[in-house]
């Protein structure tokens, strides 16, 4: 039980930065405050985002292979298929914004360049669509949790 507790906790934990750090850049990734620092900030906050997002990739497996409920339960329950695909789908939209902020580092730092409106406008959009689609993760989760799908 302790090692379940241990993953839950490890787990909420990776979640909830992951969260902090998608609504960091939603904040951060607007035209009106786009300067130099904010920039570098964003390619830096990324990471953090990243790093966490793979930390609850990795919680999440060890759930379902070391938690008490086991892999026959999870993975024939098509709602953690649903949840994958969605944390997939994230993945995916978050690899553009993670390029262009470490393009938008390169030429600031090259020519002391910021990027115009319309690509940070592009940016953040996709931003925007990567916290929503968080935002209905844990909607799967909780069904999940208490057994529906079987």
């Amino acid at each position: 039980m302790t090692l379940e507790a241990i993953l839950a906790y490890l787990h909420l934990l990776a979640i909830l930065t992951m969260v902090v750090f998608i609504a960091s850049e939603a904040a951060l990734c607007r035209i009106e405050w786009l300067n130099a620092a904010v920039v570098e900030r964003l390619a830096r906050v990324d990471m953090v985002y990243g790093i966490a997002a793979v930390l609850v990739l990795l919680t999440g497996l060890l759930r379902t292979w070391l938690g008490v409920k086991g892999t026959g339960w999870y993975w024939t329950n098509p709602l953690l298929h649903i949840k994958l695909t969605l944390f997939i789908i994230v993945g995916i939209v978050s690899a553009f914004p993670t390029i262009t902020y470490m393009r938008w580092r390169k030429t600031l730092r090259a020519t002391g360049a910021l990027p115009a409106e319309a690509e940070v406008k592009k940016t953040r959009k996709l931003v925007m669509i990567q916290a929503h689609l968080i935002a209905l993760i844990p909607l799967f989760a909780v069904f999940l949790a208490r057994g529906y799908g079987k």
